[in-house]
């Protein structure tokens, strides 16, 4: 896959106690491989899964030193009992963890993205393969 470079999406807009985590995130994946850079960029962008308290509790590992770091083999085995979440979430987080470790997923679940979620899926995916060539984004 080379050393390529992934681009974590800023977190501005997000609340001040979002945007700490946001920030130790992006400390800490930039040391991972592409797979892990790519999927924790992924749900930083999206912002709404990564700021649920129970999705971020079963993902995010806080450690004693301060430093933060994804646990996807816990998250992977329980995301699909988080109470709250819609279907589209589901998809999406199904995406997202298909990009973080190699998986077999079926792209019906596509259809319940909506244009926003779509749009970050296919970034990841075009990252994923490397290309910085495609331009995922809304016509005009």
């Amino acid at each position: 896959m080379g050393n390529r470079t992934v681009e974590i999406p800023s977190s501005e807009a997000a609340a001040p106690d979002a945007a700490l985590l946001t920030d130790r995130l992006t400390a800490w994946v930039r040391g991972q491989p592409p797979c892990e850079r790519i999927a924790v960029a992924a749900l930083i962008e999206e912002d709404e899964l990564l700021a649920d308290e129970w999705v971020r509790g079963l993902l995010v590992t806080e450690h004693d030193d301060g430093t933060v770091s994804c646990d996807w083999l816990r998250f992977e085995a329980r995301y699909t009992h988080a109470p709250g979440l819609t279907p589209a979430d589901e998809a999406f987080l199904g995406y997202i963890v298909a990009i973080r470790f190699p998986r077999k997923v079926t792209f019906c679940d596509t259809e319940l993205l909506g244009d926003r979620r779509l749009a970050i899926v296919l970034r990841a995916m075009a990252k994923l393969a490397g290309s910085d060539r495609i331009a995922v984004g809304t016509r005009v």
